[in-house]
């Protein structure tokens, strides 16, 4: 007989010892129901910020599509600080990468840079609406990819660009300085630079 599995659960403790005795506590009820806390996956981590500076073994986790670790943030005063906050996983950032590199831009010749706007914004704001809640400049290296990529199409689709990758990278910047709102990411503040 087949059992449901469980879904992800996050429990917030006070201390290790406390951290151990829920975990048992969990481990006992879900016995009763017959199933079982995930051997690799359940852990006590240690969240540590600029308050709790000691060292454990896990600093880290990952949840739904979040990783939470210690960051350096900066405070209403512009002090920094350590602040166990979450930003976008390397899981879910490569997943992105992987979506940008199928897009295959590059080979979109026939296609105006509005209707690369119209096609992509769609994906690229329920990306932006879901990650940059927090440390939405971790989305950075993610846009920076789509603007390379459209760098390359501007490369394919325009022969005065052919061959130069910097003018290429400008002439796109110029066109996000015009229309900063044609990209989602653009309006993020991730464009790409005019030159001089």
């Amino acid at each position: 007989m087949r059992f449901p599995r469980a879904t992800h659960l996050i429990v917030h403790c006070k201390s290790e010892r406390q951290a151990t005795w829920i975990k048992g506590v969990i481990e006992g009820r879900l016995s009763q129901c017959k199933l079982e806390l995930h051997p690799e996956k359940t852990k006590i981590v240690y969240c540590k910020d600029s308050n709790r500076q000691g060292s454990y073994e896990n600093e880290k986790f990952d949840f739904l599509g979040y990783t939470f670790r210690p960051r350096l943030s900066k405070n209403r005063w512009n002090r920094y600080f350590v602040n166990f906050a979450p930003a976008v996983s390397d899981r879910a950032a490569k997943s992105m990468r992987s979506v940008i590199r199928s897009w295959r831009i590059h080979l979109m010749s026939d296609k105006a840079i509005e209707d690369l706007s119209r096609i992509f914004n769609p994906v690229l704001q329920g990306w932006i609406n879901y990650y940059s809640q927090f440390y939405k400049s971790a989305l950075y290296p993610i846009f920076d990819q789509i603007n390379c990529s459209l760098k390359r199409w501007a490369m394919r689709k325009y022969k005065k660009l052919r061959g130069r990758k910097r003018r290429a990278y400008h002439w796109l910047g110029r066109i996000a300085c015009r229309q900063p709102g044609l990209f989602a990411h653009w309006r993020l503040g991730a464009r790409p630079s005019a030159g001089r």
